[in-house]
């Protein structure tokens, strides 16, 4: 989704404190460093014991580190520009009652958005692993990167768009669009659904 610009809350700030803010910047980025930027989350039982010792809220503190699990959520997107052209598609797969498109790329000067369309008989009852409250992400290769920006759903039906950047190329056979399905935003709880497709 697309971010509203930060605004500050304050203009207060004691200089008093500016070292040890830095130092805190430090350590975020030591210990991204030494989880190879997967942490996990602390147990609530290690949360309430350093909010003991530290007189914090708890309730801050999951928070905090609920904040530093999605940091990847904060990465500056971008936001597709000088639209260029569609690139037909027209790719299609059926599982677990669930039926995925694919229709076109559209390509922009400094991206490219596919939308992931998911239909599906409205007049029976969905397996209990559907999709509904499941979150899809899209993993093409390291060299590019992918976040979904809106979807939504209605009966019968979901659609959901995702913008890429660097841009795909014009011809882009042989490209592989993965789409990972979890049961929770960021990444958690994936759920071993895979649609994959092959341009």
């Amino acid at each position: 989704m697309k971010r509203m610009p930060f605004v500050r809350p304050t203009e207060h700030y004691d200089l008093q404190i500016k070292d040890i803010d830095e130092q805190i910047c430090a350590l975020i980025k030591q210990r991204k460093e030494i989880s190879n930027n997967n942490p996990g989350f602390p147990p609530f039982e290690s949360i309430s014991k350093w909010a003991e010792n530290y007189e914090l809220y708890e309730d801050f503190l999951k928070a905090v580190f609920g904040t530093l699990l999605s940091e990847e959520h904060f990465k500056p997107m971008v936001e597709p520009i000088d639209f260029r052209k569609h690139i037909a598609v027209l790719k299609s797969i059926e599982k677990d009652e669930l039926f995925y498109t694919l229709t076109s790329i559209r390509q922009y000067s400094n991206a490219s958005v596919v939308t992931l369309n998911i239909d599906w008989d409205m007049t029976t009852e969905l397996p209990a692993n559907s999709h509904s409250h499941s979150f899809f992400e899209l993993f093409i290769g390291e060299e590019y990167d992918s976040r979904m920006t809106n979807g939504g759903s209605s009966t019968g039906q979901a659609c959901y768009n995702y913008v890429i950047s660097p841009p795909l190329s014009d011809d882009p056979s042989g490209v592989i669009l993965e789409f990972r399905e979890y049961g929770k935003p960021f990444k958690n709880n994936e759920t071993g659904n895979r649609i994959v497709f092959r341009l």
